[in-house]
């Protein structure tokens, strides 16, 4: 166990960029789950119809969930507060997370039930071609 800390590996935690970012709101708490075929996300939408989120593919890999306009409850304005641990605003939230390279974009999936958004992402297992390219090398340029 010399290459990992607190259970996770040493490179993933020195060397690799930050793998979604957050901002928000409101906290839309998530899970990623990875299996053999696919990666799988799940984020916490209370409120929010499959018309308030928009979920979207930018710069070619990154995976962008919006929440704009969650239900938002009007009370009287002589109502007395006791306690509002639940918060009073919509709670509009943003997500990115960069996709691995491994999954196929074209065939993203979501859906949403009972208040919880699920975003299946397909993995694609045809070997990507190598990404290393030889130079000449030359005495003189």
């Amino acid at each position: 166990m010399a290459d990992s800390i607190f259970g996770y590996p040493f490179r993933r935690v020195f060397w690799n960029p930050p793998i979604y970012r957050e901002w928000s709101g409101s906290t839309a708490l998530m899970d990623w789950l990875e299996s053999p075929n696919a990666h799988i996300f799940k984020v916490n939408v209370p409120g929010f119809s499959k018309e308030d989120i928009k979920v979207q593919i930018e710069d070619g890999n990154v995976l962008h969930i919006r929440g704009e306009g969650g239900k938002e409850e009007s009370y009287p304005k002589d109502a007395i507060w006791h306690v509002a641990e639940r918060g009073t605003g919509k709670g509009d939230f943003s997500r990115e997370i960069e996709l691995p390279e491994n999954v196929k974009v074209d065939q993203i999936k979501a859906q949403v039930e009972n208040g919880v958004l699920t975003i299946h992402v397909p993995k694609d297992s045809t070997p990507k071609p190598s990404k290393v390219r030889n130079i000449n090398i030359t005495s003189r340029l």
